[in-house]
């Protein structure tokens, strides 16, 4: 029989890691599937101009579903990301972080790579859905993944330093938009490059992160009490912790429980109701600011004067910020409580967003995009580490994939929506619903958000 190990000794256990460079280079190698999400994500933007180009896509009722069809391709990807989200991420709560983590990525992989070879619209969006039911499934397990290995002091440091590295693949779509779209090399268009790179990479990272250990509070939470043991001497090691007592035995010697098994109930119950209401309303409206401006920053800028080869140029510069801006804040991440960067995240996008509608000068609409963005990621690393605190471990995965499932349904909508502002409003209509749905955001996280700041997961 195993000896039974404590939570609170697990979680002391974990705390205890130090900020070693072996805890930071697993960072890294988790973050790594991040990377090649987020550049799938962004490419929306990005390739549709390729499409359109290629003749694959039209715009205006000329579209397949009687919408431009990058507002039926994006509203696909996000039907998939809420589908994958809400019903295949509690699978991460039952098999357990690593194999869901895998299975994702290998998903998203081969789809995306056979979207690269699609002819026909209907065909292009149907492989987009089901790029992103893989997509939604990775992303919630990321930060379910990243909230239980990280000691409590550098979880929301090691959230933005996360992110720091997955927000590259901004700049690097774009750049490689610029570059790849307007060409054709061996009969093929420029847009296909773009999604092959990201695809076959991601099936190299499969490859390069098929060693990473389970989480050892999800084996708690199974009883498998051995292999908490081995996970934690090996990431021990990583860290250059030599050796390390055992766990110490509990006292108490009562009737050995059954594996805690958490139901979609538990996340509705009295003492996390609250929790997950206000929850689902951030997501729903903060994704409408993030993916309003991210993905349409091409549009945006279009409308603002700028040609298609300019607009590419000056989003690439613009998303700069992405990396920068996640990397910069992980130096005082852990200083301040997550609910309150929140809130003054999206008051800087309001500011700066407000300004940018302003704007018609290149330069100003570069610097007032580069605070947006730099705001947008500051949102995004601390929503991130939020929301995946607040919850225990035996329903993490599927209540962050509940509510972390809104963030996408609501983009399908949205997309269509800035869409049709755009087409009627302008820029500046598409920025006013971005600064108002930001508005909500602020109010709903700072009088309803719990604090997490330091405290154990478990006690939150």
């Amino acid at each position: 029989m195993q000896k039974p190990i404590r939570e609170d000794d697990l979680a002391a256990r974990i705390d205890a890691l130090p900020a070693s460079a072996g805890l930071w280079r697993f960072i890294v190698l988790l973050s790594l599937g991040g990377f090649f999400e987020l550049y799938d994500l962004f490419q929306t933007g990005y390739i549709s101009s390729g499409l359109i180009a290629e003749g694959i896509f039209h715009t205006g009722s000329q579209g397949v579903f009687g919408v431009a069809d990058q507002a039926a391709f994006a509203s696909a990807t996000f039907l998939g990301l809420f589908l994958g989200a809400s019903l295949l991420s509690p699978y991460a709560d039952r098999i357990g972080r690593r194999v869901t983590f895998m299975y994702a990525l290998l998903w998203y992989g081969i789809f995306s790579l056979g979207m690269a070879f699609q002819h026909h619209a209907e065909w292009v969006i149907f492989m987009r859905f089901m790029v992103g039911i893989g997509l939604g499934v990775e992303l919630v397990t990321i930060d379910t993944y990243l909230t239980e290995w990280v000691p409590s002091h550098l979880r929301t440091r090691a959230f933005a330093f996360a992110f720091s590295i997955q927000f590259l693949s901004v700049p690097a779509v774009a750049l490689m938009s610029w570059w790849l779209v307007p060409q054709t090399f061996f009969g093929l268009s420029g847009w296909r490059y773009v999604v092959i790179i990201g695809a076959v990479a991601s099936l190299i990272i499969w490859l390069v992160r098929k060693g990473l250990p389970e989480s050892p509070r999800w084996l708690l939470q199974q009883k498998r009490f051995q292999d908490v043991r081995n996970v934690m001497k090996a990431m021990e090691l990583r860290c250059g912790v030599v050796e390390r007592p055992d766990f110490p035995q509990p006292v108490e010697q009562g009737i050995e429980t059954p594996p805690q098994k958490g139901k979609f109930k538990d996340i509705w119950s009295a003492q996390y109701r609250g929790r997950t209401v206000m929850l689902v309303v951030m997501n729903f409206f903060q994704s409408i600011g993030f993916f309003g401006f991210g993905n349409w920053l091409p549009a945006l800028l279009s409308g603002k004067g700028a040609s298609v080869t300019h607009s590419l140029l000056y989003a690439f510069f613009i998303t700069l910020a992405y990396p920068l801006g996640a990397l910069i804040c992980s130096r005082y991440a852990d200083r301040m409580e997550n609910k309150w960067q929140i809130v003054f995240s999206c008051l800087t996008t309001v500011v700066f967003g407000s300004l940018f509608a302003l704007q018609s000068n290149p330069i100003w609409l570069i610097f007032c995009g580069f605070f947006i963005t730099w705001s947008n990621a500051w949102l995004t690393y601390s929503y991130h580490s939020y929301q995946s605190e607040i919850f225990p471990t035996y329903i993490r995965a599927r209540a962050v994939g509940f509510c972390y499932s809104f963030s996408r349904l609501s983009t399908v909508f949205s997309s269509i929506m800035i869409g049709l502002i755009l087409q009627y409003s302008g820029s500046f209509g598409v920025i006013a619903f971005i600064v108002v749905s930001m508005l909500i955001v602020m109010l709903t996280i700072g009088i309803f958000g719990p604090k997490t700041r330091g405290i154990d997961l478990e006690n939150i």
